[in-house]
This record gives C-alpha cells, structure tokens and sequence, in this order.
C-alpha cells in the first residue's frame, strides 16, 4: 500500500535526521530528491531551494551538532497520487555549537513525491527556533 511506502520513507528521513543532528549529515542524501525543485525552511531561518542548497544546510548544522535526537510525533498524513503530504510534531534536544536545545514541539510538515527510485522527500518545513538562529549568529560572529 502507497501509505505503507509513504510511512516507511519518513522513518528513513527521521532516522538519517538523527544522524545528521549527532554530525553526520550523508545518510539525507538515500533519502531526499535530488531536484531543482525541493526546499526546505529550517529551524534556523532562511529557505533553501534546490538540492545542492538544500544539503548545504543540511551539512553546515551537521558540522555543529552533538548529541541530539528528533522525533516525529502526532504524524498524520495525506496522501494524493504520486505527492505525500505528513503533518506533526517534531520533539527532541540536541547540542549546536555545544549548547544544549531543546526543539520543544516544532510543528513540521514534510511532502514526499513517488519517483523512479520510490517515495522520496521533496520539502521540510518546521518552526523557527530562536535559540539556534541566535547560537549561529554567534558562531558566525566569532568566525
């Protein structure tokens, strides 16, 4: 069942998330779309569009990041042909640039698109989160 495949590819993204959020970001790449097209909005500002920015993002967290665990909680998803829409609660801590975060319960949405090589994510989008904006800014600062 497609809603089946849609729910295995999130575990992929949550569980390749978890790797990135303790400082390896490459297991993203198994589970993103290598579009022109796919975007991201961060907990940490600004929009990425396209693949290349979108695993830049993804890697410049990666370098910063110890010790962290996301999950998905309240995922409720929607699923339309060959477009997957997931809706929740994404909860967890994780050390940037040595200070602990706590995520709290950042509403996230994440579409997915069925191609070629299955159900992969094209867009994530979850709430700003004050803190880490604030511990970038003062790592770039110091740099």
């Amino acid at each position: 069942m497609a809603l089946d495949d849609v729910r295995k590819a999130s575990e992929q993204f949550y569980s390749a998330l978890n790797r990135m959020v303790n400082g390896d970001a490459r297991a993203l790449a198994d589970i993103w779309a290598h579009d022109p097209d796919v975007t991201t909005l961060h907990p940490i500002g600004g929009r990425q569009i396209g693949w290349d920015d979108v695993r830049g993002s993804w890697e410049a967290v990666a370098r910063l990041s110890t010790e962290g665990r996301v999950a998905l909680e309240e995922q409720h998803l929607l699923l339309a042909g060959d477009m997957a829409c997931e809706v929740g609660v994404e909860n967890g801590t994780l050390k940037l640039a040595g200070h602990l975060i706590n995520i709290g319960h950042n509403r996230v949405t994440n579409v997915y698109r069925r191609g070629t090589q299955g159900w992969k994510i094209v867009h994530h989008h979850t709430d700003m989160s004050p803190a880490m904006v604030d511990i970038l800014r003062t790592v770039q600062r110091s740099q």
